[in-house]
């Protein structure tokens, strides 16, 4: 038994959380190793809904789960999201969710900056959530971070503040907002400090005897390749590596700790926020997909831009992070439609591309080339085998395969964990 890898291979959005869920009560530990709170899971066990930003989602299950030093941390959307799954009756104490001491911390100067550059850019706007996640991990790269460690040490914080505040009060001078309240930073860290601490341990060391145990460990992801900020479409991305590869700088662990790489992939294509999107549909069949796939953000509550599958960027994702299988997702949206398409390429001028272009605007006037094949009358909502599914259902499961070069492992066919076909088992591969 292996470890397994799961991350989104589109622009994330695309049901990792139920996956997620479904393997971690196969998992024995399961790890965040990057991102922040802008990134929601919803999962959907029996006739619960948890909506998950910054915790693991194996602590629905119970599964140990752990925060890798890869996450921005902030504490205060954590204490919120612990005490609401706590009034749902999940049990969160230290023996089920570690924190690595060594996470940044998210804070609240960091929320600032990133809506006041929103607010400044104008036409320049790259959709952030506004949550600070990338200043925070500016500050991380910048040296000049307060991390979860640090809590522990609030005696000891003046000369990190110096260096801190003296970016910080640049930048907000520059948009005419007063300099950092040190103080009331210093009480609020000094009131979330406890809170974090109780959970806050060297994460590395219980990965590694997990590791010599062979236990198996879940990597969980979040949002997806295409915001990856060094492989996404830049610079509408996020702030972090979103590839399989970040695993083990994000955990602690080597760079063998992937495992099996399980990208999670939509029947057809979302987005949220700003950026290139060259199969987006802006007419009544973007609208169908959107009201009948329920594409509103976990986290933002945004309407997801909608459009038809993109072959040949989730075979860039495939290729850029190593994808060993893929979970197809949200087939049953596309139930009853009469034609399907799928891009296999763009055009731009007379030119044919078989990949993405780096330049943002060779990329806005990317115009997609498709495939078009029948649909299906029947119903693939719930089913749990092969033999449940429209033959043409599986005919564009297969083109799928042949079109981005990568084998399908699961099969999802509604928010119900149960509601799974398993053509592979990735922690037996």
């Amino acid at each position: 038994m292996g470890n397994v890898t799961v991350i989104g291979a589109q622009w994330g959005d695309e049901g990792k959380g139920k996956i997620v869920d479904w393997l971690a009560s196969r998992a024995d530990v399961v790890v965040r190793f990057q991102g922040g709170h802008n990134a929601g899971h919803t999962l959907v066990v029996g006739d619960n809904v948890y909506k998950l930003s910054l915790l693991p989602s194996g602590i629905v299950t119970g599964t140990p789960s752990v925060i890798g030093n890869g996450v921005v941390l902030d504490p205060w959307a954590l204490n919120a999201e612990v005490e609401k799954l706590r009034g749902q009756g999940v049990r969160i104490e230290p023996d089920v969710l570690m924190i690595a001491e060594t996470c940044p911390l998210i804070l609240p100067i960091h929320r600032d900056l990133d809506a006041m550059r929103e607010d400044a850019s104008g036409a320049g706007k790259i959709g952030t959530t506004r949550r600070g996640i990338g200043p925070a991990y500016e500050d991380k790269v910048g040296r000049r971070a307060i991390r979860v460690c640090d809590l522990a040490h609030l005696d000891e914080l003046d000369p990190l503040l110096d260096r801190l505040c003296a970016h910080h009060d640049h930048l907000r001078a520059g948009f005419g907002e007063p300099a950092v309240d040190r103080e009331r930073l210093k009480a609020d860290l000094a009131e979330i400090a406890d809170f974090v601490l109780q959970f806050a341990r060297p994460v590395w060391r219980d990965l590694d005897e997990a590791k010599r145990r062979g236990r198996r460990i879940l990597f969980e992801g979040a949002q997806g390749v295409l915001l990856d900020v060094d492989h996404g479409t830049y610079p509408f991305v996020t702030s972090s590596n979103t590839v399989a590869g970040t695993t083990g700088s994000g955990s602690g662990m080597g760079p063998g700790a992937a495992g099996f790489v399980l990208g999670i992939v939509k029947a057809y294509t979302t987005r949220v926020g700003s950026g290139p999107f060259p199969t987006e549909l802006e007419d009544e069949v973007g609208q169908r997909l959107g009201e009948r796939g329920h594409e509103f953000g976990t986290v933002t509550g945004r309407r997801r831009r909608c459009g038809w599958f993109d072959a040949v960027l989730v075979k860039q994702s495939a290729a850029v992070s190593g994808i060993t299988g893929i979970a197809l997702t949200k087939i049953d949206v596309l139930d009853g439609m009469d034609r399907v398409k799928i891009c296999t390429g763009y055009k731009i001028g007379d030119t044919v591309y078989d990949y993405l272009p780096p330049h943002a605007a060779d990329q806005a006037r990317a115009t997609p080339i498709y495939e078009e094949m029948d649909g299906w009358q029947g119903t693939t909502a719930g089913a749990r085998s092969w033999a449940d599914l429209p033959a043409q259902a599986i005919k564009y499961v297969r083109r799928i395969e042949e079109l981005i070069r990568c084998p399908v492992a699961l099969v999802s066919t509604s928010p119900d964990r149960d509601d799974t076909i398993l053509v592979s088992d990735p922690f037996s591969a």
